[in-house]
């Protein structure tokens, strides 16, 4: 990175380009908020600068005492936005400078804020129109799922490659007589395309329906991995396996793969004994269809992986999500929207984006420690955990827990208490102190705030998440 100096910030200053500039005095601070919010919109402009120390109306350089850890700021908007932005510190004659370099937003991808997809307005920041986003997401040409993988097939070779039969049962409907029947549903639902008197097959179809995907070159580097390891280390791999057919006709052979690597524990329920396994088969369907459907498919050389491990499992996909990680409970949006829609019409997930919702109860109804979501540059991942008793778990894993309780229960149309995250975390009423001090260390990191309507008072006291 290329360390501006004061003559790059005096060329800046004196430069006409406004839609790539964004000048704020800020002698004493400025929000980290707003930086993420023009960081945001000045990406979806084309990047740019955000350089803090200089007058908006003049451009002169009036000096800031705004983020002297340079680094922290950098980090901090990496981890919240995904897409590292440069942080410059200038010494300028007439002051101190910080300028935020700011990159260009991927081509047909706007970035958001809370939902917002915001751009510039004057000395305004504002949420971009519908004609203006529409006009951004028809940037990449068809989606590459509608994109065709196989020309000119014949209606047999068509049935030959796609799991018909399959098709039609996860349909609910009675299988056609005739061949012709089948083309036509087919094409019904855009998996197939008559081109004169052949057929094209489209990847989406591909994805979804092959009976082996490894007939299909540019989908079958998207076939899921289940990768065991025999500890809690990737040292030693005992399994390492490739779904064959596609997502929706393979679906329900992937997660009984995977279940039944799961390690067991026995455990006594009413005096009776049963085996169980390491984390629930409903949160692992869920994160399992969550990885499918809203992976990066134009990324290329990775697909989604499941990898199980002794005392976790961990379910990860191509890309980085469209919703900020700590929106997933209460916030959707799909980056493949006819892939999330024919997975929805064959049950397989609801497209209104339930799914974590799903794991998280599950996790809180069997008392699990809360799953960790990381995001690196390039994958996302949902870490599930084995159990552990409160007394085990890690600072930053009971903050979390108790975040992902507040959100669930505003989602749900209620509220966090006290009481209510002793009991998710099973802690009984005598430690009601040391579950206050999670609450508060919650409220520090930023992720929950009391609830106003019921003023200061701490026997009502009710929480909600950041967001609300």
């Amino acid at each position: 990175m290329p360390k501006l100096s004061a003559a790059d910030i005096d060329r800046l200053r004196a430069s006409k380009e406004h839609n790539t500039l964004e000048f704020k005095a800020a002698r004493n601070q400025f929000s980290r908020e707003e930086v993420r919010r023009y960081t945001v919109a000045l990406a979806n402009e084309g990047g740019g600068y955000l350089l803090l120390g200089i007058d908006n109306s003049t451009r002169n350089v009036v000096g800031t005492q705004a983020f002297l850890n340079r680094t922290d700021i950098e980090y901090w908007l990496f981890s919240i936005c995904k897409f590292r932005v440069d942080v410059h510190e200038v010494e300028h004659p007439d002051g101190r400078v910080v300028a935020f370099e700011i990159p260009p937003r991927p081509v047909g991808h706007p970035y958001e804020v809370d939902g917002q997809y915001l751009m510039r307005a004057g000395e305004s920041l504002v949420p971009m129109s519908f004609d203006h986003l529409k006009k951004i997401m028809a940037e990449t040409g068809p989606h590459w799922t509608a994109e065709y993988s196989r020309l000119d097939a014949t209606g047999q070779q068509v049935i030959e490659l796609l799991d018909t039969q399959e098709f039609f049962e996860l349909l609910q409907l009675p299988y056609p007589t005739g061949q012709t029947g089948v083309l036509e549903r087919l094409e019904h639902h855009h998996l197939i395309r008559r081109t004169g008197s052949s057929w094209s097959i489209t990847r989406l179809a591909a994805l979804l329906l092959a009976k082996q995907v490894a007939e299909f070159a540019d989908v079958q580097r998207h076939a899921p991995r289940v990768v065991v390891y025999t500890g809690d280390t990737k040292k030693e791999t005992r399994l390492d396996q490739v779904s064959v057919p596609g997502y929706a006709v393979g679906f329900r052979s992937l997660i009984k793969l995977v279940m039944d690597q799961l390690p067991r524990r026995e455990v006594v329920v009413e005096g009776l004994r049963r085996n169980e396994t390491l984390v629930p088969e409903i949160a692992i369907r869920e994160l399992v269809a969550n990885a499918l459907i809203h992976q990066d498919l134009t990324l290329t050389g990775t697909s989604p992986m499941i990898e199980i491990y002794a005392d976790r499992v961990e379910v990860s996909s191509p890309g980085v999500p469209v919703v900020d990680a700590n929106r997933f409970i209460d916030g959707y949006q799909s980056r493949n929207e006819d892939l999330a829609q024919m997975m929805r019409l064959f049950r397989i997930c609801e497209e209104k984006g339930s799914g974590i919702d799903r794991v998280v109860i599950e996790v809180e109804a069997q008392h699990l420690p809360p799953p960790d979501i990381r995001i690196d540059p390039n994958r996302t991942h949902v870490i599930m955990f084995g159990p552990r008793d409160f007394s085990e778990m890690t600072a930053d894993e009971r903050i979390r827990a108790a975040f992902q309780h507040c959100a669930l229960k505003w989602v749900h149309r209620d509220y966090m208490t006290n009481q209510t995250l002793r009991a998710r975390l099973r802690v009984d009423e005598s430690r009601s102190s040391v579950v206050s001090s999670v609450i508060s260390a919650t409220i520090d990191a930023g992720l929950v705030k009391p609830d106003d309507a019921v003023g200061g008072s701490k026997k009502f006291a009710r929480y909600v998440p950041f967001w609300a």
